[in-house]
C-alpha cells in the first residue's frame, strides 16, 4: 500500500521501530506548510478514509504530527471525520468528559505507571480504534509506550509453550473490586457508580450482566466484578493471522484489588507472569509527545500504557467501534 504524497508526508521520530516490516508508529506530516491546518487535515482524512483505516491496521500505530491541533474541540472534529461509532468506556480508570466524544485518558496520579493493556480487553466488545491527543506535553516522562501484541505471544510460546496452551484452552477468569465513589488518588480508582452510570444497584447489575460480568456486593459498599472465561490470545481478521496477547494477566495477577487465574481455578505460575512482564517491556515502543499530536492505535493489535510523568500532562482520548 503506497502512501499518497499529495495528502501526507512521512516523518520520523526517536523511538520508532521496524516490526515485521512495518514502521511503528508511522508518522504522517502535512505535505506542505500551507496545509498544516485542521481544515486541510479533515479534508485529507475524509477523502482518504478507507486508505487511512487500512493504514492503521497495517502499521498498528499512526501518529499525525505538525497539524497544530489546538484543543479538544478540534480533536473531536478529527474523531468525527471518520464516522466511526462511539463506544462507552468501561473500566477502572477515572475519566472526565471534556467535549463531544473526548475524555481525559486517566485522572490517576501522574507519578504512577499505568500498565500495558488493550483498551477494555475484558468487556465483550472492545474498541477497534483508540485515538489519543496531546494537549499539554509533559516536561519529562509521560510517554505512552505500546507493544505489538503478537510479539508477546510469539515469545511466550517460545519459552512457555505448555503454559500458554493450557491457559488458552482453559480460558482466564479475572476479578476486580471497585469502590462506590471515584478515588482519583488511584489510577484504578473509578467507582462502580461512575463505571456503570448509575447509583442504583439493580440497574448496575443489569448493566454488568450485559457486559458479561458477574457481581458480588461487599459489606463496605464496594462491588467485586468477576469476568470469565476469557481468551488468552485472539486472532482478528485482516491482521496477518497474528495471535494477539489479548489479555490482562500481568496487569491483574496478584494485585490488591484484582486477580487473574485460569477459569477452572488453576493458579497461573508466578514465573510465567514475571517473565511475561519482562517480555512486554522488552518489546515496548515509545516516543516523546509533542503538542498537537494525534495518535491512532489499532486496539486489536497493541497493548499500551503510560510512563510516570512530571506535571503538567494532558492527553485526551476517544474510543471507537
Amino acid at each position: 500500500m503506497e502512501l499518497s504524497c499529495m495528502d501526507f508526508k512521512v516523518g520520523k521520530c526517536q523511538g520508532q521501530k521496524l516490526v515485521d516490516g512495518e514502521t511503528m508508529p508511522l508518522i504522517l506530516l502535512p505535505p506542505e506548510a500551507d496545509k498544516a491546518d485542521l481544515d486541510s487535515l479533515l479534508l485529507a482524512l475524509k477523502t482518504n478514509r478507507d486508505w487511512f483505516e487500512q493504514l492503521i491496521i497495517k502499521n498498528s500505530a499512526v501518529l499525525l504530527r505538525g497539524f497544530h491541533i489546538k484543543n479538544a474541540q478540534e480533536f473531536n472534529d478529527i474523531v468525527e471525520a471518520f464516522g466511526w461509532d462511539d463506544i462507552r468506556y468501561v473500566g477502572p480508570a477515572p475519566r472526565t468528559h471534556v467535549y463531544g466524544r473526548v475524555w481525559t485518558a486517566n485522572e490517576g496520579p501522574l507519578s504512577e505507571f499505568i500498565y500495558y493493556h488493550h483498551e477494555m480487553v475484558l468487556i465483550t466488545e472492545s474498541p477497534k480504534t483508540l485515538l489519543l491527543y496531546c494537549e499539554v506535553p509533559p516536561p519529562e516522562g509521560g510517554e505512552t509506550p505500546f507493544v505489538p501484541s503478537f510479539r508477546v505471544t510469539e515469545r511466550m510460546l517460545e519459552e512457555f509453550p505448555e503454559a500458554v496452551e493450557e491457559m488458552d484452552a482453559k480460558g482466564l477468569q479475572y476479578s476486580f473490586t471497585a469502590l462506590s465513589k471515584n478515588d482519583t488518588s488511584s489510577m484504578r480508582g473509578r467507582g462502580w457508580e461512575d463505571a456503570f452510570g448509575t447509583s442504583d444497584r439493580a440497574e448496575a447489575e443489569r448493566r454488568a450482566k450485559a457486559l458479561g460480568m458477574d457481581l458480588e456486593w461487599l459489606p463496605n459498599g464496594a462491588l467485586k466484578t468477576v469476568l470469565g472465561p476469557r481468551a488468552l490470545t485472539r486472532v482478528f481478521e485482516g491482521r496477518k493471522g497474528r495471535r494477539m496477547w489479548f489479555n490482562t494477566v500481568v496487569g491483574m495477577h496478584g494485585k490488591e484489588l484484582s486477580s487473574a487465574r485460569m477459569a477452572d481455578g488453576t493458579e497461573i505460575p508466578e514465573k510465567v507472569v514475571k517473565r511475561c512482564e519482562e517480555i512486554i517491556e522488552e518489546e515496548s515502543i515509545q516516543f516523546k509527545w509533542e503538542k498537537g499530536d494525534v495518535l491512532f492505535f489499532d486496539n486489536m493489535a497493541l497493548l499500551h500504557g503510560r510512563r510516570p510523568s512530571l506535571p503538567p500532562r494532558r492527553v485526551l482520548v476517544a474510543t471507537c467501534k
